[in-house]
């Protein structure tokens, strides 16, 4: 039995028995024109924005849903051919993968067949947060609310669970990605620097923050290409700069996670203010988001162990809890 969050940013696939094997980047690189790969996961990623005019390297999803079938079929066929080894890669495993909670039905289809295609006896879907709460070790059987903010690279899933099931949820279309792209917007639009997805990234973890306390004083230097002359350029980049990059999107994340509370029965809130806000997913790592949460909402929040393992550690366990849990989670389309 396999486990998969296959994410936009990342992909985590969670052997039985064995644990957590794979943790690359969902990036696969392919021969131009074809469907012919040169490189997966840590080696494709390395290529992104350095390849020849001949090999093209993408994130074949995009927003926590598949952007390019072929090649996100492609992706996961390797990935598994590196975790499946031995007599075992004749068997066809049962295969669970996470979701955003808020695609569509024709996007979740997609993510069955591709998921089909690569050898699985049956495939079954999970929605993120629900993953990431039983990652985290909450029990969701529970008759009380639990409340989870899972941010990925792509999506940002708000849900408050009870009795193995979501409640209540949005799913933004914003989540780590964005914070990249603000953070490249910021570069451009006020130091005149242009810089790409990576150099974002690594601003990010170094710097980043949802906001800072009067001790913190953090800043970095980027080196990118200055837009007036086209040069090479080095700026000093200060944390408190990239807060205010950041404020749109992540105030609009606290409006879900207010609207999901505001949404949710009485019962359930009340729940929710003694036990607290879980946060899962990459995106939990973002300097003192739970403070900034805590501050909006006035309810307590926790990052979760681990936070981005806790999806791909909630599938293997959700495998485990037999095929009447699994199909509880898929169950038959009336027609």
């Amino acid at each position: 039995m396999i486990g998969v969050d296959l994410g936009t940013t990342n992909v985590r696939i969670h052997l039985k028995g064995k644990g957590v094997l794979l943790r690359e980047p969902a990036v696969i690189a392919v021969l131009k024109g074809t469907t012919e790969v040169k490189a997966v996961g840590d080696d494709a990623y390395q290529m992104l924005g350095r390849t020849p005019a001949n090999i093209i390297a993408v994130h074949p999803m995009a927003e926590g849903v598949i952007a390019n079938y072929t090649l996100t079929e492609r992706m996961l066929q390797q990935f598994l051919r590196k975790v499946i080894t031995g007599p075992s890669r004749f068997l066809r495993p049962n295969i669970l993968v996470c979701i955003p909670s808020g695609i569509t039905e024709v996007e979740r289809r997609a993510v069955i067949q591709a998921v089909n295609e690569v050898g699985a006896r049956k495939a079954y879907l999970i929605e993120e947060p629900l993953a990431a709460a039983i990652g985290a070790g909450i029990n969701i059987a529970d008759p009380v609310g639990s409340m989870v903010v899972d941010i990925g690279g792509g999506t940002a899933d708000v849900a408050i669970i009870s009795l193995n099931g979501i409640v209540v949820s949005e799913s933004l279309r914003i989540a780590g990605n964005t914070f990249d792209s603000d953070i490249m917007q910021l570069l451009r639009d006020q130091h005149n620097l242009l810089i790409g997805n990576r150099t974002a990234e690594d601003i990010k973890c170094s710097i980043g923050a949802a906001e800072l306390t009067d001790r913190e004083d953090l800043s970095t230097e980027v080196r990118g290409r200055d837009l007036i002359n086209g040069m090479p350029h080095s700026v000093q980049i200060r944390a408190d700069e990239i807060v205010e990059a950041l404020r749109s999107s992540l105030d609009r994340i606290a409006t879900s996670v207010k609207s999901v509370l505001e949404n949710a029965p009485p019962e359930l809130v009340s729940d929710v203010i003694e036990r607290g806000i879980v946060m899962t997913g990459g995106g939990a790592r973002l300097r003192n988001l739970d403070s900034y949460l805590r501050r909006l909402t006035g309810v307590p929040v926790a990052i979760a162990e681990n936070p981005t393992d806790c999806a791909v550690f909630g599938t293997a366990k959700a495998l485990e809890l037999g095929p009447d849990f699994l199909d509880s989670l898929n169950p038959p389309k009336r027609i």
